[in-house]
């Protein structure tokens, strides 16, 4: 650390003791003198912090870089203290801790605004900005990272400007901007530094991703170089790791490698170096990623004997975001090796470290970040796999349907950037015993569905069907749904889902008789409306009230009362520069204003501002959106638009908190009756649920695509009529609207009714 951070101790040390002695808690020569003259300085607490850092126990650096800032404070060095809240936000980061880690960074920016150019100023105002990225907030991230970059380039701060380059980089990068990605990790790459690795790994990566695999090769050498002349740190274990991990890659594409380094030979020289400096956690590692190397290879007793020793490091030092990976390559080699009951253990233990898990999935630790649909999700699908084995065992169904719902959790915890529910199962007996719960599995060879009736054993039903024969099946529908389709293509695609979701439950579920179905949707069946399946005589939603639920842990079991519903209504109807006009939702909201006392801001009274103080002054249990909107697998691109903006999933969320919090009331239902799933985005309607939970509504009546104008006014009419009548559901609401659509002669086509679906609470 730099003399700016050190204490001026003769000073300091003295106006202490001299505080103490005035204040007659000090005896010259008693123990008290002794015990404070035994403090350690802050510049030996920050060199303790980093040490520790260095080793990966990055709770105890946490600890005593906030004992340093205490210190700092005291003596009045703010420097020292800008300086080690610095260091705390890294800290929290790699303790996968990024809300802290920003709240850390926030308080300090606000501190510092007024301070001069420094490059401590562009480091506070880089981390930020990386900080935001992490936690998904993409936009701000940019904009603060440009202010570091400026700073850093103003002060000629290389270090700095590298630093910017490389995080401007993944910004571009989490937004699929490929070409300027790619310039900056090329910028960051081309200077010396000690972030020069991480640029040029980027860039390899991104080479490698666009099927550039020449380019990429031709870095090799240089990266190679680059990792040689590097002393053992823990950036260094790590970069040998990342760059073994590509090499093993290109070697599974069947891609030939000039590289001179053996990947085995840089695992065993981070192994070493962990070793050297003391650093556990890497060095669990390092031996896991060694044995998924003798995994691929096909020496499973070796990496049976290297991922069990990894576990056992990663459980000394606790550190589940690696714990639950090498538990589960165990499950795999154990499963390979024909282990069925010891496998499903292992992956049991992995699948339970991702539940007791309280942070962001897209991310644990920096150094080993990696995507939830390749790290996490395939560790609930692969568990379900061998559950669901033929004549499985009521344990095993029971313990399948817990693995679902689990993962309907971890990806609405995923979209969040944040684990924000907390939530118990429950059994389908205690919500609603009228109710069938359907669990649809989109497994690699099959598809799987199991079916939870009340007070009956759990069933399940298996179809052979490739991932990709049902994901083109689901495409195939979706196109078909399009009002110009022919009859008898609609009808064609709508059977053949029939016929792999219902038809081998369809005598179970005729003997038990439930009213309402409740589906918990795996992948892009969410985007399907469920409703329009077809059995060859009539849709699902002329047999069955229909409800979509993002996990039944999820479900509030309260009966709907329609007495005292007061609505806030807000829409757009003349167009505006991002939106065409919606005429009919003028007709839309004068048919609510009949039916129910309501606030109405219409077009121009449709504002953020607008919304903000009705949530604040009035109570509402029903908000109505009729506008425009979507939803996306990405919280960022989830919003409804509003006359002079639009409102992101954290916007609604805080709106309507804050109108339940003000009022003392929950939202019943949350009407979002012009909103669509995002084209192309085969997990668009997550955004959906995670609207509807996010919001805190008990249920969210929204729809799959764009609507015709007269149509949803219709179906809007014919919804509230029903919902206000006595002992009425919300499910049954919507059933009762969209049968009417079905009998009308305008509207029959599945076009126009078939996109209303309701999510959370049914009843």
């Amino acid at each position: 650390m730099s003399d700016r951070f050190r204490w001026n101790w003769p000073r300091q040390w003295g106006r202490f003791l001299l505080c103490l002695l005035l204040g007659g808690l000090l005896t010259v020569g008693g123990p008290h003198l002794r015990a404070i003259a035994q403090l350690p300085s802050p510049t030996w607490l920050n060199a303790q912090g980093q040490a520790e850092f260095e080793r990966g126990n990055f709770q105890v650096a946490l600890e005593r870089w906030q004992q340093a800032e205490t210190q700092y404070r005291q003596g009045g060095n703010e420097t020292g203290v800008w300086g080690m809240r610095l260091n705390q936000a890294k800290a929290w980061q790699n303790l996968g801790l990024y809300r802290r880690a920003q709240a850390v960074l926030a308080g300090t920016l606000i501190d510092f605004q007024a301070q001069p150019a420094s490059e401590l100023k562009a480091r506070i105002w880089l981390e930020y900005g990386n900080v935001l990225r992490l936690t998904g907030v993409v936009s701000e991230s940019e904009k603060y990272l440009q202010e570091g970059l400026t700073i850093a380039r103003q002060l000629q701060y290389t270090e700095g400007i590298q630093a910017a380059q490389l995080y401007l980089g993944t910004v571009w990068l989490a937004q699929k901007n490929y070409p300027v990605a790619l310039q900056f990790f090329q910028q960051a790459a081309a200077q010396p530094g000690a972030l020069q690795f991480a640029a040029q790994l980027q860039y390899f990566k991104i080479l490698q991703f666009l099927d550039r695999t020449p380019e990429a090769l031709a870095l090799l050498p240089q990266l190679e170089t680059t990792l040689t002349t590097r002393p053992p740190s823990t950036r260094t274990i790590y970069a040998h790791i990342e760059l073994a991990a590509l090499l093993q890659r290109c070697c599974q594409q069947g891609t030939a490698s000039s590289s001179s380094l053996p990947t085995a030979q840089l695992l065993a020289t981070a192994i070493q170096h962990s070793q050297a400096i003391g650093n556990l956690r890497a060095e669990s590692y390092a031996i896991g990623q060694l044995g998924s190397l003798y995994q691929q290879t096909g020496q499973l007793s070796a990496a049976n004997r290297l991922t069990q020793k990894a576990i056992r490091l990663a459980q000394q030092v606790n550190v589940p975001e690696i714990l639950y990976r090498w538990q589960w390559q165990l499950g795999q080699i154990l499963a390979a090796q024909g282990e069925t009951t010891a496998a499903i253990t292992a992956y049991t233990k992995a699948e339970q470290v991702l539940r007791s898990l309280r942070q962001d999935l897209t991310g644990l630790d920096p150094n080993i970040q990696f995507s939830f649909r390749d790290q996490v999700e395939p560790v609930y699908r692969e568990l379900v796999d061998l559950l669901l084995q033929p004549n499985a065992s009521q344990a095993n169904l029971r313990q399948a349907r817990q693995v679902v719902e689990s993962l309907q959790l971890a990806e609405l915890n995923n979209f969040f950037r944040e684990a924000c529910l907390d939530t118990e199962a429950r059994p389908i007996d205690d919500v609603d015993s009228t109710a069938a719960v359907i669990y649809p599995v989109i497994l690699n060879d099959r598809l799987e569905v199991i079916l939870s009736l009340p007070g009956q054993p759990l069933r399940h039903y298996s179809t052979a069907l490739g991932r990709e024969v049902v994901e083109a099946g689901i495409q195939r529908m979706r196109t078909a749904l399009r009002r110009t389709a022919f009859s008898q293509e609609r009808l064609t695609v709508m059977g053949q889902l029939y016929d792999w979701l219902i038809r081998p439950l369809a005598a179970d579920l005729a003997q038990s008789g439930p009213q309402t179905l409740v589906f918990v949707l795996d992948g892009p069946l969410r985007n399907l409306p469920m409703a329009a399946l077809h059995d060859g005589d009539r849709y699902l939603i002329e047999q069955y009230q229909i409800a979509i639920t993002p996990s039944l842990q999820l479900a509030n079991p309260r009966k709907f009362s329609s007495q005292n519903l007061r609505a806030l209504v807000a829409g757009l109807s003349e167009g505006t520069a991002e939106a065409i006009p919606l005429p009919g939702v003028q007709r839309e909201v004068k048919l609510i204003q009949q039916k129910i006392p309501a606030r109405v801001l219409l077009d121009q009274e449709f504002t953020t501002q607008a919304i903000n103080a009705e949530t604040t002054t009035s109570p509402f249990s029903l908000v109505h959106f009729a506008t425009h909107g979507q939803f996306s697998s990405e919280p960022e691109k989830t919003f409804i638009k509003t006359w002079d903006g639009r409102l992101t999933i954290n916007d609604l969320q805080r709106l309507l908190k804050q109108l339940s919090t003000e009022n003392k009331s929950i939202i019943e239902l949350l009407v979002l009756s012009a909103c669509q799933t995002a084209e192309g985005d085969s997990r668009a309607a997550l955004g959906m649920a995670g609207l509807a939970i996010r919001a805190g509504a008990r249920s969210t009546l929204a729809t799959l695509w764009a609507v015709n104008d007269a149509s949803t006014a219709q179906f809007i009419a014919e919804f509230y009529y029903h919902l206000l009548q006595p002992q009425a559901s919300k499910a049954q609401a919507v059933r009762s609207a969209q049968l009417a659509l079905i009998r009308s002669k305008e509207f029959n086509n599945p076009f126009y009714w078939a996109p209303f679906v309701l999510v959370g609470n049914w009843m």
